[in-house]
């Protein structure tokens, strides 16, 4: 598998589905192409890739996530460094499609919601942090 080239193809699905939710209208259309083309496909690929490196010679071996040593040993080869992405990359943006969902229902600004995106974008529990706070208790907006 060319690693290399998955690695590019993640990151453009993730940026592509990052763009939609920071500069498109959002309504039922581009949430569903953000959760399944984006998040979904990224959650496709990871499985894809995941199962490939438990298949193949030496395969992989659930004591090897038990240990630093263990998860070092999967980042030091191409193969986990791109699965181990893929697999920030679709949590982060199904998080980010999660709080620019919730943040219209509530009523949050896109001035507001932006920062707390890139955030999440960037450094993924920390925006979700941030907007747990933001968030408090803020009700849904009815109507």
């Amino acid at each position: 598998m060319d690693w290399a080239l998955l690695f590019s193809a993640v990151n453009i699905i993730a940026l592509i589905g990052w763009v939609l939710l920071a500069f498109t209208p959002r309504g039922p259309l581009v949430h569903s192409i953000v959760l399944f083309l984006g998040a979904g496909l990224l959650c496709l690929i990871y499985v894809a890739g995941l199962a490939s490196i438990t298949t193949s010679d030496g395969g992989l071996n659930l004591s090897d996530f038990g240990s630093i040593e263990g998860i070092r040993s999967l980042f030091a080869a191409d193969a986990g460094i791109v699965i181990g992405w893929t697999h920030y990359l679709a949590f982060d943006l199904f998080v980010g499609q999660w709080i620019a969902k919730e943040a219209d229902q509530r009523g949050f600004s896109r001035l507001v919601q932006l920062p707390i995106l890139l955030f999440t974008l960037m450094a993924g529990p920390l925006g979700l942090l941030v907007w747990l706070i933001v968030r408090g208790r803020r009700p849904v907006r009815r109507g």
